[in-house]
């Protein structure tokens, strides 16, 4: 009886400190990924420099199928893991929605506010003035990117993952065109290289001021504000640029490309859940 009295308080003790480890070490892995997501985030600039080495005619082909992959990301993104999460934590309450419309509306304010636009082209007509105000709205777009992502990574890991990859396949193109308007408009390509990085940077920012709000209040809010952010982006900003090509060819392989990317969403899902 003493030897099982014993072996009791082991296991006692043994599953105590397992929770207590994994309650202290959550929130580090939780700021681990945060940080390594916010410095690949802002590596993904650096494709811009492809501009440099492809022909204009190779960029037009490539361009239009990642934007339309991207859109295709960031909606199934939105309708198969953060909605469902944002639903999970509020239940089917006002509450999920309302924050999903605030993500929404946000990220159409920052474009009508800025007049900011991503320019999802190799070359452009954007003119010079119109560099600072890209700089500028990107830099405010990945720092509320990085403040929603940064939330789902606190929530759940996985669901911070998926949202990142999501967030990725739509700064590739974004990184592509931004460059090239950068050079159209007359920046050095070293200078327009550095500042498209530092933008890149406030997705960053963004995520460890979230991180740090999380020790003292429920960020959980940022998930569906991240769905609201997706759906605008991919509805309202990237599926206009691909649907109304005068080429059916081109219209078809988008939408090929944009169902690729809501399949992959869907995919994740199935192999990973939330």
């Amino acid at each position: 009886l003493p030897s099982l009295i014993s072996k009791h308080d082991y296991l006692r003790k043994t599953t105590s400190i397992r929770c207590e480890y994994k309650r202290i070490n959550e929130p580090m892995n939780a700021f681990a990924w945060i940080v390594v997501s916010g410095l690949a985030m802002s590596a993904i600039a650096l494709v811009g420099s492809v501009t440099l080495v492809l022909s204009e005619s190779t960029l037009q082909r490539i361009i239009l199928p990642l934007v339309a992959f991207s859109a295709g990301s960031l909606i199934g993104g939105a309708f198969f893991h953060m909605i469902p999460a944002g639903i999970i934590h509020y239940g089917m309450s006002t509450s999920v929605f309302v924050w999903i419309i605030a993500g929404f509306t946000t990220f159409f304010a920052l474009e009508q506010l800025l007049h900011w636009h991503h320019c999802h082209k190799a070359s452009t007509n954007c003119k010079k003035p119109l560099t600072y105000l890209i700089l500028i709205g990107d830099g405010l777009h990945n720092f509320i990117g990085g403040l929603a992502i940064a939330g789902t990574f606190v929530t759940d890991i996985r669901l911070g993952i998926m949202a990142w990859l999501a967030a990725a396949a739509h700064e590739v193109p974004q990184e592509l065109g931004d460059f090239g308007v950068l050079i159209h408009g007359g920046w050095g390509k070293r200078k327009a290289l550095l500042l498209n990085v530092l933008s890149g940077l406030t997705f960053l920012a963004g995520g460890l001021i979230a991180y740090a709000l999380s020790f003292n209040i429920d960020i959980s809010f940022l998930i569906p504000f991240a769905a609201g952010n997706f759906l605008y982006i991919g509805a309202s900003d990237l599926v206009p640029e691909v649907n109304k090509h005068e080429d059916t060819r081109v219209n078809l392989a988008s939408f090929v490309s944009f169902l690729i990317g809501i399949s992959l969403m869907y995919l994740i899902k199935m192999l990973f859940g939330n």
